[in-house]
């Protein structure tokens, strides 16, 4: 019979030859975790694969956000070993300032960018962490569905379904939206501190301070991941502390005396709980000193509204899906904007899930909770299409609840839908594995083996057929360049190439894209349209700009097209043809 919660294996007098460290190694190696580790690293390998194949030449996705997350995490490394304090000031929009939080910053990988140096070690990096987000996906979700109860098959369908989900296919281009593996785990950490499970209710004898202390770093860390997921895992948090807060205060009015909770853990939640809203606070600080800056980064409801799928996006796969992906194209047709839209958590979730609201290892009131749950992050993720307007729903939270507002995509609630979906499946499995743990003879055998069937079914749904374009390259005349630097054109896709370029190196660029455009950037692409001229020369030296970096093959259809055509006799500049880009010096 499978266990119901995680526990070391016992140990036996069966030594293997070579004494008793021998027989340590051997017990760590096929300790449960050690397996569930291993075996999210290799599942994440082979469902991300061809990552790994080329991966300091290609980037998974396209080359539009990936570059310019790779340059992220390059730049919170960079500064974080160079110069901290001004970590938010990075060297792209130069002159303005706090440019590091124009977007999620993924500063919870900065010090994966203490490793290397240069753009080939910045795809490197990026590629590594592309995959190893997966494995702590699974590795979370795992940890967390054994802690409330379930056994490892039914953790293992759970983990897989998660992390691998078909929906995530659609955002193989965002690493922050992937980035969720944090939230799973610090939840599996708080509940296996506070003693908590769906199965055993709780339980004081199993509280451990250690593991709320872990959880609620671990939650800090995941916010410094960014906002977009981040900000309601901030708000499920103080939800389930108010929850439980209150529970605890009906028991012990119920019972007439307080329940147990001890003074350790009380400390354990005060410090974890407290260094989690500092961290959360100071990031909030400064999102919102990036607002009073730019007063145009802040978004109307439109875009919301815009952004909101129909229902039947639940039911839609995304076009990078292997299985799926060819077999929904005439749905996704129907979508107006099929990669916030495509949201189908997997069909053989779908399916185990409704089999646990009525076959589980979970007693029934907690069946109830998670459908009830499951429902309303399902309700909530599309946006203003529930009831035509989305109020009472998720425009009510975006015009009430503060920062809702800036999380302008409702279908990423998938992810905590589907992690529900993952938790009620587990319990069907789990339920389905001590049942035949029952039987006897053949049939014990042949339920297992069927048992491994719906592990199978999600490993399949997670198969992708995301592109893997090669990473564009700089021109030599990038590294002869001398900063501050504009590179023209300065609008577009290829502004994130520009940003990701300067790894090498680290110059101050004007350019670089983001959510809005920020008042200087405007100014310098109204004044540079008739560069090289007199006003647009005294505009640039006046702003700092000892470079203008031209690529020819970039102008077709900008503003700057023509641009090394026009004369620089008489303004007092040089020109440099070099290699197939050519470099004005100021």
């Amino acid at each position: 019979m499978e266990s119901a919660a995680p526990a070391i294996a016992p140990e036996t007098d069966d030594e293997p030859a070579g004494g008793p460290r021998r027989a340590l190694v051997w017990r760590v190696l096929r300790h449960e975790w050690t397996l569930a580790v291993l075996g999210g690293l290799l599942l994440a390998v082979v469902l991300t694969w061809p990552t790994l194949k080329h991966p300091a030449s290609t980037i998974p996705g396209d080359i539009g956000d990936p570059t310019v997350q790779s340059w992220q995490i390059a730049w919170g490394g960079h500064a974080l070993l160079t110069d901290p304090l001004s970590l938010w000031d990075s060297n792209t929009f130069y002159p303005e300032r706090y440019t590091y939080a124009y977007s999620d910053s993924l500063l919870g990988y900065a010090p994966a960018g203490f490793i290397g140096s240069g753009l080939e070690a910045t795809i490197v990096r990026y590629n590594i962490m592309y995959v190893l987000l997966y494995a702590l996906a699974f590795i979370g979700a795992y940890a967390l569905v054994r802690q409330l109860g379930a056994g490892r098959l039914g953790a293992a369908v759970a983990g897989v379904a998660w992390a691998f989900s078909p929906w995530r296919l659609a955002h193989g281009g965002h690493m922050n939206i992937l980035s969720t593996g944090g939230i799973a785990l610090s939840l599996a950490m708080l509940a296996r501190g506070h003693g908590w499970s769906l199965t055993g209710g709780y339980q004081p004898d199993k509280r451990r301070p250690g593991w709320v202390v872990a959880g609620w770093l671990t939650a800090a860390w995941q916010i410094s991941l960014g906002f977009a997921i981040g900000l309601p895992f901030v708000y499920f948090l103080v939800g389930a502390c108010l929850v439980a807060a209150g529970t605890y205060a009906f028991s012990w009015w119920r019972r007439k005396a307080r329940p147990p909770f001890g003074r350790r853990l009380l400390v354990a939640e005060l410090v974890g709980g407290s260094l989690f809203g500092l961290v959360t606070i100071s990031l909030a600080m400064t999102y919102l000193k990036v607002t009073e800056l730019n007063p145009g980064s802040k978004r109307g409801l439109e875009w919301t509204i815009m952004f909101s799928p129909p229902v039947k996006g639940f039911f839609t796969a995304p076009a990078e899906s292997w299985f799926w992906g060819d077999r929904h194209a005439a749905a996704r047709e129907q979508l107006t904007w099929p990669p916030e839209m495509a949201l189908l958590p997997g069909v053989c979730l779908i399916v185990l899930a409704a089999a646990g609201l009525f076959f589980s290892i979970f007693p029934v009131r907690h069946r109830i909770m998670l459908a009830v749950a499951t429902v309303g992050t399902a309700l909530l993720g599309l946006g203003a299409t529930l009831g035509g307007d989305g109020d009472p729903g998720y425009i009510t939270l975006s015009k009430h609840l503060p920062g809702w507002d800036a999380l302008r995509t409702p279908g990423r609630l998938m992810i905590w839908t589907s992690l529900l979906l993952a938790v009620l499946a587990a319990g069907a499995i789990s339920e389905a594995v001590r049942n035949a743990g029952r039987l006897r003879g053949a049939g014990r055998v042949v339920a297992r083996v069927a048992l491994v069937i719906p592990l199978l079914l999600v490993i399949g749904e997670g198969v992708n057929k995301t592109g893997h374009p090669p990473v564009p390259q700089p021109p030599a005349a990038f590294a002869q360049a001398r900063e501050p630097l504009l590179v023209l054109p300065a609008a577009g896709l290829v502004e994130l190439h520009y940003m990701m370029w300067t790894v090498d190196g680290w110059p101050r660029i004007t350019n670089g894209l983001a959510g809005f455009e920020p008042a200087t950037q405007a100014e310098t692409r109204a004044a540079t349209a008739t560069f090289p001229d007199q006003t647009s020369i005294a505009y640039l030296r006046g702003i700092g700009v000892k470079d203008v970096l031209v690529l020819p093959d970039y102008l077709p259809g900008t503003p700057w097209d023509g641009v090394p055509s026009r004369p620089v006799d008489g303004l007092g500049i040089t020109r440099e043809d070099i290699g197939n880009a050519v470099l004005y010096r100021l």
